[in-house]
């Protein structure tokens, strides 16, 4: 499997809370459990610094994980991954072995091809819009894909592609998949409209301002007018 994500861990001996606390304030290790596929639950540590830098591809949630425990290979799927709510330290790891038959569910990313060719945009200048970027299904744990890849090359303005166009490995399905959820990835929808602002030319303006300058005569030339009377009546 490419870009194969390994894990070294060690025994815990000693169990319970107050040694789990212990392994904890150690700073180096964190506490962690490999359980199922008819074995014995094994209680561990891995190393922190080898979880974090794990824990930063997008991989160690969804793909088989290799541990590396005295001399012997576990291969597993992460199921939980507790951190401390305020800080983000890393509390706990539960891991649950695999074989390549046995399915799983895992959420996998969907991988975009062909955005800068895409028809809709180049020749109609739309907008591509991501509805979704991951899906989860169930498979095999040896046929897991890194991504679910969803060519838009060809896509045109004002079409889509949903979960029923897209191609999954063999043996993959959609959990409780159907006609009513059957929801769409991506689209390319027209551009959006921009409001061109109005603008006045010269003529209109000189109008406008004509007109408020004849008005403002009118108004000058009634004021005269009622003070010529005011004074005809006092002289009377």
């Amino acid at each position: 499997m490419s870009n194969e994500i390994i894990l070294n861990a060690d025994l815990r001996v000693r169990t319970g809370t107050n040694k789990t606390r212990e392994i904890r304030r150690e700073g180096s290790m964190v506490p962690a459990i490999i359980y199922g596929n008819e074995e014995e639950t094994k209680n561990i540590k891995v190393k922190l610094n080898e979880l974090t830098k794990a824990s930063e591809n997008e991989l160690f949630y969804t793909q088989v994980l290799k541990i590396l425990l005295e001399g012997q290979e576990e291969k597993v799927v992460l199921k939980q991954l507790q951190r401390e709510p305020v800080k983000g330290k890393f509390l706990h790891a539960d891991f649950q072995r695999v074989s390549r038959k046995t399915k799983l569910k895992v959420v996998v990313p969907f991988r975009f091809i062909g955005e800068e060719d895409c028809e809709g945009v180049k020749i109609d200048g739309g907008v591509i819009a991501k509805a979704i970027s991951e899906i989860e299904i169930s498979c095999l744990a040896g046929n897991i894909p890194e991504a679910i890849e969803v060519d838009i090359t060809n896509l045109m303005l004002n079409e889509a592609i949903r979960l029923s166009n897209i191609t999954l490995p063999e043996g993959a399905e959609i959990p409780g998949f159907d006609e009513e959820n059957d929801q769409m990835i991506v689209s390319v929808n027209p551009p959006r409209a921009e409001e061109e602002p109005e603008i006045l030319t010269e003529g209109e303006e000189g109008e406008e301002g004509e007109a408020a300058e004849g008005e403002d005569s009118l108004t000058d030339q009634s004021d005269a007018d009622n003070e010529s009377s005011e004074e005809a009546e006092s002289s009377d």
